[in-house]
């Protein structure tokens, strides 16, 4: 079979079987590949479509394709949402019985199965190695690869191992695929799986439908409910702490709010975890509160918004995380409350980690790297495609949709205010927390204040024109800029750096984003203003005259996928409902032609979608 033919076989396949009318970004040339007998490594951002890249050429080559993912869950979803529309798939995994996993077994052996998805760790046992051996092997699929590299944000040690699928099966072409990794991760990728010499598919970084916006953090928790409630008001969302006791308090919080919020994290018992992972995936506009733990492999496609208490490590964390918003394409949130604490906290962790010295520097440079993205005044978009490589011609580029984009932040020349922090810093010692300083700089004569004399200093009441918030605000920025850094020995100190002697000579300009009493209600009311003329409310303008059917449809799916024992979004995805309630299809050909409605789903849901919309009478 020639390209060509190739090449119109999978579009029939995926038109067929998927319901999908083309191939999106580096889909086809990824698939063709693929499928032809290479290797290669793609890099495409959550809801980008990485699945249909190895799933679509296991079907078109002989044999079964083996996926090799970290999490139970995913395999799960995904395995699930192939049998709904035909495709022969199944686990195997540590939640099987012995029996069940030697029905799978049984099933490779016989060429009963287009796609088995695998834990890492089952897949290096001798045991499902031999097994592997003796079967007709498609490919294989290194999902998450980024957990294969040391200097990643989510390390799996088990990840390593899996060098030996090069080893053992040279002759089996192998696809890793990640959302987030920078050069350092992509050539570890490349090295451990075996993929010298084999293309990248790089596809945009760029996820359009969802809106970027960090906070000063004062009152983070109010600050939340408040966020929730008046923008997210119904809608699923996750929340993210970096400690399991602050995980509790914040779910707390919010259901005594009234928004139903669940906690997850390690340390609860396993059957609640599940419980609570469950509900968030099945049922609608629950919030789930939750440490790391939590998200990766997640397919619920309707997730509206990704809330950050805490800063994450990295640049790839909080891209992968905030990446789980919005899957389907809709407008979606990507918030964050930051502050001063953040910065101070994440620096100490990694200095008390008993990482080597090269595991530290690179942790540093990718912490500064996100506090930078956190502080900066330009487009956080435009700064995090850059991150990963993404060039953008127009160093002033405006996205639109990020929180600076939408109400730009005013920038002042804050060398004075820097240089004023920074002696008040060494004329007290280099001994003293951000709270102290900004005493200092007030002219608060507090009791430390004073038992320590420092209202008796030079730099006592310098900057009394300013007040705490806005003197906060200074110290983060300068802390950002690396001109003062958090004290590992001594707890909350903050110490000058190496650069800090240019700005006190006034060699080094510092620019600030300017505070003011109100800047933060103020921003925050202005970008909610704006955001009514942004596509945010996907069932208000576009769909308000197909409500009723909508909401007969959605109503449809729930019953459904409770029968079936599916979430909603394997039965049939959001788009898919919003397109047959615009379309409003009187025939099955008609319904046929919406994306989202395969061969299966025809067969399957066609009967009962159409008298939906005949029985609809909006």
């Amino acid at each position: 079979m020639d390209q060509t033919d190739v090449a119109a076989n999978a579009l029939a396949v995926l038109n067929s079987v998927f319901g999908l009318p083309a191939f999106r970004g580096p889909q086809e040339d990824i698939v063709m590949h693929l499928a032809g007998g290479g290797n290669c490594l793609v890099l495409m951002p959550t809801g980008g479509g990485k699945s249909l890249c190895y799933q679509l050429p296991s079907l078109l080559r002989d044999g079964c394709g083996i996926v090799v993912s970290p999490l139970i869950a995913l395999m799960r979803d995904q395995v699930a949402g192939l049998l709904e529309v035909g495709v022969k798939a199944a686990v195997l995994n540590s939640s099987l019985s012995f029996e069940e996993a030697n029905a799978v077994e049984q099933r490779l052996l016989a060429g009963d199965l287009d796609l088995l998805y695998v834990a890492p760790e089952r897949l290096l046992t001798p045991r499902c190695l031999g097994l592997l051996a003796r079967a007709k092997l498609a490919l294989f699929a290194i999902d998450e690869a980024h957990c294969v590299s040391q200097w990643g944000h989510d390390f799996r040690p088990e990840y390593i191992g899996l060098s030996v699928l090069a080893e053992r099966f040279p002759n089996v072409p192998r696809i890793a695929l990640t959302a987030t990794a920078d050069d350092l991760t992509r050539q570890e990728i490349i090295d451990r799986l075996g993929l010298d010499g084999a293309p990248s598919f790089v596809a945009s970084f760029d996820r359009p439908n969802i809106r970027y916006e960090i906070v000063d953090k004062q009152n983070a928790k109010t600050q939340l409910e408040a966020f929730i409630s008046q923008r997210h008001a119904g809608d699923a969302g996750i929340v993210y702490c970096l400690s399991r006791n602050k995980v509790e308090e914040t779910a707390a919080a919010l259901t005594k709010a009234g928004i139903p919020a669940l906690p997850y994290h390690a340390g609860l018992d396993a059957a609640v975890r599940a419980r609570h992972q469950d509900r968030f995936i099945n049922e609608d506009g629950i919030v789930i509160v939750a440490t790391i733990a939590f998200g990766m492999g997640i397919d619920k496609p309707d997730v509206r918004f990704v809330a950050h208490l805490d800063l994450p490590k990295s640049i790839e964390a909080y891209y992968q995380e905030t990446g789980r918003a919005g899957r389907d394409g809709k407008p979606s949130d990507a918030w964050m409350a930051y502050g001063l604490a953040d910065i101070v906290q994440q620096r100490r962790m990694i200095d008390d980690s008993n990482g080597s010295d090269a595991f530290k520097r690179v942790s540093i440079g990718k912490l500064d790297a996100l506090v930078a993205l956190a502080e900066t005044a330009g487009c956080r978009r435009t700064r995090l495609l850059r991150y990963f490589g993404e060039a953008v011609a127009d160093h002033n580029h405006k996205c639109g949709n990020c929180d600076n984009c939408l109400s730009p932040p005013n920038v002042r020349d804050g060398t004075v205010l820097a240089q004023k922090l920074l002696s008040c810093a060494y004329r007290t010692g280099q001994r003293f927390g951000a709270m102290h300083l900004i005493d200092v700089l007030i002219g608060r004569a507090t009791e430390r204040v004073k038992q320590f004399r420092h209202d008796q200093l030079s730099v006592y009441g310098i900057g009394a024109d300013l007040n705490e918030k806005q003197w906060r605000a200074v110290v983060r920025q300068v802390v950002a800029q690396g001109h003062l850094q958090a004290d590992s020995e001594a707890f909350g100190a903050l110490k000058l750096t190496e650069t800090a002697r240019g700005v006190l000579k006034g060699e080094t300009e510092v620019m600030l984003r300017e505070e003011t009493a109100g800047s933060s209600a103020h921003r925050g009311s202005k970008s909610k203003s704006k955001r009514g003329a942004a596509p945010s409310s996907p069932d208000t303008a576009g769909h308000a005259k197909h409500s009723g059917l909508l909401a007969a449809l959605r109503a449809w799916r729930s019953e459904t996928a409770r029968k079936r024992g599916v979430p909603a979004y394997v039965v049939l995805h959001d788009a898919t409902l919003d397109g047959i309630a615009a379309e409003r299809p009187a025939s099955l050909n008609q319904l046929r032609n919406i994306s989202g409605i395969g061969d299966k789903k025809l067969e399957h849901y066609g009967d009962a979608l159409l008298a939906l919309v005949a029985s609809s009478g909006d």
